[in-house]
Formats: C-alpha cells, structure tokens, sequence
C-alpha cells in the first residue's frame, strides 16, 4: 500500500475530521506548554525548581516544595502514556502525507525518544542527577518543534489538496 501523499486522495469529510483533530490536539499541546512556562519559567533552573522546590531561597516569591515520589511517578506515567498515544496519532497521519522519507521518518520516530528522554529526564533530576535539566529542555524543545512542523505539514497538505480537489 503506498501510503506517501494518500492524505491528496482522502475525501473532503475525512480532511476536514483530521483537519479538525489536529487543530484541537494542538490547542491542547500548546496549553500543556503554557502551564509549563507558568509553572516552571520554561528555563532549566526554573525547571529544577518545580521539582525539587524552593524550600531554601528566602527571597523565593512563591513557596515550592520539592514533588514526592508518588507525584512524579504519576506524572512520569501520565505524560508518556498520553504523548506517546498523541506520537502516534499524530504520526500516522503523517505517513499519509507526500514528504521526503527520511524527514517523516525522522518526525514521526523523534517525538517519541524526546518523550522518554523529557519525562525520565524529569524523574532522574528529581533524583538528584541535576544535569539533566539541560536534556529536559532541549528534548522538550526538539519535542514541540518535531510537532509543529508535522502539524503545519499536515494542514498545509490537508488545505492544498482541498482546494485543488474544489476546482
């Protein structure tokens, strides 16, 4: 079956439900990402802070205490659980599109590495391992590019194609 640029070919109603899909999956993803800048101030430190809390900075303006131990696995769980059903939604309808193989094979496979390395990355530094908030930010960042780009891929296809098909 030749997947590469099927997404042309879909009826105008199945478009408009993925179109739809991807759209409200990104307001969802966006928001999750405007919580962490709120809660976190989106830097390593800030990151560090959120986890392992504040306890000791007197001048802190907001008390964080540090997470215990049932709190991070359930976030650890949680969020690897719900990405990675996310990924894959997200990554078959990206197999549909008409993209070079080894860029969608890239955007589709990546998402998933920068969701272990992200949230076990989290639970490592709320271990003690303190560098790795630096992977945690840059595997967050890589994540949420990876996933810009296969959405605006997709809609780009999704809209192109419509309009051809209406002519």
């Amino acid at each position: 079956m030749q997947l590469n640029g099927l997404i042309h070919t879909l009826p105008k109603e199945l478009k408009l439900l993925i179109a739809t899909f991807v759209v409200i999956l990104s307001v969802g993803f966006f928001t999750g990402l405007l919580f962490v800048s709120e809660t976190s101030s989106a830097n390593p430190n800030g990151i560090e802070e959120q986890y392992l809390g504040n306890e000791t900075d007197e001048d802190a303006t907001v008390m964080k205490f540090k997470k215990s131990e049932k709190e991070m696995l359930t976030l650890v769980h949680g969020h690897i659980l719900s990405m990675s059903i996310i990924f894959f939604l997200l990554g078959l309808i990206l197999s549909t599109t008409k993209l070079n193989k080894k860029w969608k094979l890239f955007l589709m496979i990546e998402p998933f590495i920068s969701v272990v390395l992200t949230f076990g990355g989290l639970y490592l530094l709320w271990k003690g391992m303190l560098w790795t908030k630096y992977i945690v930010m840059f595997s967050g960042t890589l994540m949420t590019l990876t996933f810009s780009f296969s959405v605006l891929i997709i809609l780009k296809q999704i809209f192109s194609s419509t309009k051809a098909l209406s002519k």
